[in-house]
C-alpha cells in the first residue's frame, strides 16, 4: 500500500490538535476486498464523549485538480459507505492541503457538489504540521 506524500505530515497534525492515532492504516472491507483508509483517530475529552474520525489523505499534486478531485470523492464515497455499515459513529473526513483548497473550492460549483455529498473535509498546512479547519 503506497502513502500519500503528505501522509506522517497529516498524522502528527491530528496528534497536535489533540488526536490519538488509533489505526495506521484503518483496514475496512469492501465487499469481498479489502480497503484501507490513510489514518483512524479518537478524541477523548471530558466534556464530550470520544469522537472517532477516519481521515483518507490526498495531496492534489497533479496535472489536473478536477480528475484527482473525482477520483477522491469517489474513493471518499465507497469509503463512507462501507465504514457506516462497519462503525457508523466514526466520521469520515477527507484530508486535503490548504494551497489545494483555497484555488479549487472557491468555485461555487464545487462547494455545492462538496455539500451534496456531505463531503467532510480536514484543510491542512502544507508546511507546518497543523490541521487549519473542520468542514462538517
Amino acid at each position: 500500500m503506497a502513502r500519500d506524500k503528505f501522509h506522517a505530515h497529516v498524522r502528527i497534525a491530528l496528534e497536535n490538535d489533540g488526536w490519538t492515532i488509533t489505526h495506521d492504516p484503518y483496514k475496512i472491507m469492501i465487499g469481498r476486498r479489502r480497503g484501507y483508509i490513510d489514518i483512524g483517530a479518537e478524541l477523548i475529552a471530558a466534556e464530550k464523549e470520544n469522537q472517532k474520525i477516519a481521515v483518507e489523505i490526498k495531496s492534489f499534486l497533479g496535472l489536473s485538480d478536477l480528475d484527482q478531485f473525482e477520483d477522491a470523492l469517489g474513493q471518499f464515497l465507497i469509503y463512507l459507505f462501507a465504514l457506516t455499515k462497519r462503525e457508523p459513529e466514526r466520521i469520515l473526513f477527507l484530508a486535503i492541503p490548504n494551497l489545494f483548497y483555497e484555488s479549487f473550492f472557491d468555485d461555487p460549483f464545487i462547494v455545492e457538489l462538496a455539500q451534496h455529498y456531505d463531503l467532510k473535509i480536514a484543510v491542512f498546512d502544507q508546511t507546518q504540521p497543523l490541521i487549519l479547519k473542520w468542514i462538517k
